[in-house]
């Protein structure tokens, strides 16, 4: 048998190598993200993670999510292909000031860990009642529905 020895076919092998490694590195986990209403959803991909190992935590505007997968082979078990990433995985998102961050929710299902983050109060849009100046003008009190007059402000008690 005759064998040629390429050494920029080893090169790209070995560069393959290490790129699929990289791609298979434990430091991150995949995500998706989008806004649903009034509440962003965040879905990790956390597949053979033991629901136990997982770990979601929000300080002041980062949200951290760690988990842990490990396998080892059992005795008499002889392992001939390992290529599923195995150890500590975490991943951080910074969090807008708009969101409510302590009604942060968390639900494991089928390997894919579901975060949901409402909109605060304070950030959802809301309506402003626009009075109008004019002489004689009146507005309605947007709170109490009653009728003002000129110079009193919205919502104040006229004398009756």
């Amino acid at each position: 048998m005759l064998m040629r020895f390429d050494p920029f076919r080893e090169l790209d092998s070995v560069a393959q190598l290490l790129s699929d490694r990289a791609a298979r590195s434990p430091s991150t986990i995949p995500m998706d993200a989008y806004r649903e209403g009034d509440r962003f959803i965040v879905l990790f991909d956390l597949p053979g993670v033991d629901p136990n190992s997982i770990d979601v935590t929000v300080e002041k505007n980062v949200l951290t999510v760690q988990a842990d997968r490990t396998w080892s082979a059992n005795d008499g078990q002889e392992v001939l292909v390992a290529e599923r990433p195995q150890g500590h995985f975490t991943r951080q998102l910074f969090l807008g000031e708009s969101l409510d961050t302590e009604q942060v929710e968390a639900v494991y299902d089928a390997g894919v860990l579901r975060i949901t983050i409402p909109v605060a109060e304070q950030a959802k849009p809301r309506k402003i009642q626009v009075a109008d100046g004019g002489d004689g003008a009146q507005a309605i009190a947007p709170e109490s529905g009653r009728d003002t007059t000129e110079g009193q402000p919205v919502g104040a008690a006229t004398a009756g």
